[in-house]
């Protein structure tokens, strides 16, 4: 009998793994159930139609053909609400039952709401689908002033849309720098200005205490803790992710903030693997649980579940993830795990290049680099291989860094 295969999740996780399935398993029974109403797109180009420089076409990357071509029952417009890991099923919103052999859990993140007085008012978004990049394209193109909540990855990128639409706007921080936990003063100052030239400034020990609305229900503006007030008609909240772990209450599927998986993508049941934003996985390269919400890290999680799901144990799961930031005249990349590590080294070389490396037990963990991207390579290598570089993180801060300027170590190691 063939094997049935149920992913739920039509993200980038899910539908690399689908496909990976197909082409292990070319007689399985392979359903994929989403919430959304369209199939996979390229998450990572929404910003740029929501800043009006791509069209809707190059963001889809699969059409409903895609799914028929390769024998894959794509269900939209279906939320799962249970799980029943003794019966291998999963019911959805409407009542329907899917049997499966295997189960993929690729449900990923819905964004945080911020919780403060009229936080549901009309022109405030949120920004994570395809849809709300439509619904916030719409809206930048017809104000006049902007407010954004939210000093990391996302965050940026609403700024930045803003920007890009040539929308006065403030770009509320609740520390002193953007993306605190990863940059330093220097390095975050590089971004602050770049803000600052295109009409978006940013707003330290900032914040939302309560937004203010008109009468019909459109926000004016908003106040923060100082009480200062800043006016708006569009506002953007990027504060994070809320995983959609839900649907695991009931069960006694192993999770806390995400699901918890083992470097092969299964879960504490044999049949049941989880792939992408909701997954904290086991990181071979740190040696401890981790959690990556980048693109490419989704995809692969995606793909090694699939062939794990075939045949367990086949493939694991090693990984430097990468961000990359594109709003600006120069170019922005974190990689690894750039927030962590027990130490760390960082150079400015001038007014948009500078790079700092997160380092723990004498081991790069991640990194951020601005202006400059071509040692990103060379330090993901060494993170991959997990090189000891203590007493040699001045030579890692050279501008032109080579491997072979690392002692015991060659570029072609």
């Amino acid at each position: 009998m063939s094997q049935s295969y149920v992913i739920v999740g039509d993200g980038v996780a899910g539908a690399s793994a689908a496909e990976t399935l197909r082409e292990l398993e070319p007689d399985a029974d392979i359903t994929i159930l989403t919430d959304e109403g369209e199939p996979l797109y390229n998450r990572i180009l929404i910003k740029e139609f929501a800043k009006g420089k791509l069209p809707e076409a190059p963001i889809s990357i699969h059409d409903e053909s895609w799914y028929d071509d390769r024998d894959v029952d794509l269900v939209l417009n279906t939320l799962v609400t249970n799980i029943d890991p003794e019966a291998h099923t999963v019911t959805a919103h409407d009542g329907s039952e899917y049997a499966y052999d295997k189960l993929l859990l690729a449900i990923g993140g819905t964004p945080t709401q911020l919780p403060v007085e009229n936080s549901d008012a009309e022109g405030i978004h949120h920004f994570w689908t395809f849809q709300d990049a439509r619904d916030i394209k719409n809206h930048i193109e017809q104000a006049d002033n902007s407010v954004v909540i939210g000093a990391g990855l996302l965050g940026i990128d609403l700024a930045a849309i803003t920007a890009a639409q040539d929308v006065e706007g403030k770009y509320l921080m609740r520390g002193k720098a953007w993306w605190r936990y990863a940059l330093s003063q220097d390095g975050a100052e590089i971004i602050h200005n770049a803000l600052r030239e295109r009409n978006v400034e940013p707003v330290f020990d900032s914040g939302v205490d309560h937004f203010e609305m008109d009468d019909d229900g459109k926000v004016t503006a908003a106040i923060d803790p100082n009480d200062d007030r800043y006016p708006a008609d569009f506002v953007g909240i990027a504060i994070g992710l809320n995983f959609n772990t839900e649907i695991l209450r009931g069960t006694d599927i192993e999770y806390d903030n995400g699901i918890y998986v083992d470097e092969f993508m299964r879960t504490n049941h044999d049949d049941i693997f989880a792939a992408g934003d909701i997954t904290e996985f086991h990181d071979v390269i740190l040696g401890e649980r981790a959690q990556n919400g980048a693109w490419g890290s989704a995809k692969e999680q995606g793909t090694i579940a699939a062939k794990n799901m075939v045949e367990y144990g086949s493939d694991e799961f090693r990984w430097v993830s990468s961000y990359s930031i594109t709003h600006f005249d120069f170019p922005f990349l974190s990689f690894g795990h750039p927030t962590l590590g027990d130490e760390s080294v960082e150079a400015k070389y001038s007014d948009t290049e500078w790079r700092r490396l997160a380092i723990k037990d004498g081991k790069i963990v991640g990194g951020v680099l601005i202006g400059d991207l071509s040692p990103q390579t060379r330090y993901k290598k060494l993170m991959r291989e997990q090189v000891d570089i203590s007493g040699q993180t001045d030579v890692l801060m050279k501008q032109q860094f080579e491997l072979d300027d690392l002692e015991g170590v060659t570029a072609e190691q």
